[in-house]
């Protein structure tokens, strides 16, 4: 199947502006007539048609934002969903949530629903499956067809879109040399598979931090956990196996796990092994002893993903847009499982 053409396209190859491309294909008076035929001429060569879709957008908003998130387990994800669904409230826009489940073909169908006139663009973290596959093309048809796009924390370089993210790699290494700092020399890793592109940072930040303080990183100390199971028994091995005075993890969930199976096997927190994990979410405050963990601000993190797309929808220009990646501040709030 010939794949479908867009305005981007036709731009790029004939080195010209979305907007004259636009302005081209309506007959508008503005574009030289010679510019006009060959865009004309060009269009018809590849049989370009305008995609409805878009088209009912762009002229009538629909004040709905479409949101996907993996999942609702993690306490991250509903706030991020409740700092999209303020900023939105305050603009007089409906926010419509769907769950991919970690599933790529959920994701996709997801935005193909909403993806009919319903919603005026969208805001997303990539599900597990999308990330393992590697395939963004729903991703990518709907940016080229002018809808908005905001990817939130699991984002791609393949699709270009706003985005808003924290720095992962450097607020690991700041947890990680926390530890150190603590008298801690047996640091593990308690990860999940390296698709998730904010794993594969944090694992980069928790090695730079063992770099940077002469310590050798030994691959023995990384423990990587299916995303969407907790292998209890997998736990208890990693932990009998190796020697471990300090965990970073993830998630707040693999934290709070581990922290719950060392403490059966024996151990006590943090006198003999500390632990740090993700997510500053309820588990986190109400664990035994309460989890330090590393605070992702997901609801200022969702009311500027909800900022920048309203920006977005409401900017009526058919310029070649700007593009922004937004970095939210990530904190580490200190509490009883690290040794002060």
């Amino acid at each position: 199947m010939k794949k479908k053409i867009t305005l981007k396209h036709i731009a790029r190859e004939l080195e010209v502006s979305i907007s004259t491309v636009s302005k081209a294909l309506k007959n508008s008076d503005e574009i030289g007539r010679d510019t006009k035929e060959k865009i004309q001429a060009f269009a018809k060569l590849y049989n370009y048609k305008p995609n409805n879709i878009a088209i009912s957008l762009k002229n009538k908003q629909t004040k709905n934002i479409g949101v996907i998130i993996p999942n609702i387990v993690h306490h991250f994800f509903t706030t991020v969903f409740r700092g999209i669904e303020k900023y939105a409230c305050t603009k007089g826009y409906n926010v419509v949530v769907c769950v991919s489940d970690e599933s790529f073909d959920k994701e996709v169908i997801n935005m193909e629903m909403l993806a009919n006139g319903s919603v005026d663009g969208f805001i997303m973290a990539l599900s597990g499956e999308t990330q393992r596959k590697n395939d963004f093309n729903h991703l990518r048809e709907v940016t080229e067809q002018g809808i908005p796009l905001v990817l939130f924390d699991r984002v791609t370089d393949e699709i270009t879109c706003d985005k808003v993210i924290i720095d992962d790699s450097e607020v690991a290494r700041k947890a990680v040399s926390k530890l150190i700092a603590s008298g801690r020399k047996h640091i593990a890793l308690v990860t999940t598979e390296n698709y998730f592109n904010v794993s594969v940072a944090r694992a980069e930040g928790y090695k730079n931090a063992l770099k940077d303080k002469g310590i050798e990183v030994n691959e023995n100390l990384i423990l990587t956990l299916p995303y969407d199971d907790i292998d209890e028994k997998a736990i208890v091995d990693f932990f009998k196996k190796e020697k471990i005075d300090a965990v970073l993890c993830v998630n707040e969930i693999f934290a709070v796990c581990c922290m719950g199976i060392v403490q059966k096997m024996g151990s006590k927190v943090p006198e003999d092994i500390s632990f740090i994990g993700f997510t500053d979410g309820i588990l986190s405050k109400y664990s035994s002893p309460a989890l330090t963990t590393v605070a992702q601000h997901g609801e200022q993190m969702g009311e500027t993903a909800a900022r920048m797309l309203i920006e977005k929808v409401e900017n009526e220009t058919e310029e070649e847009e700007i593009y922004l990646t937004k970095i939210i501040e990530a904190t580490i709030v200190e509490r009883e499982s690290t040794v002060n």
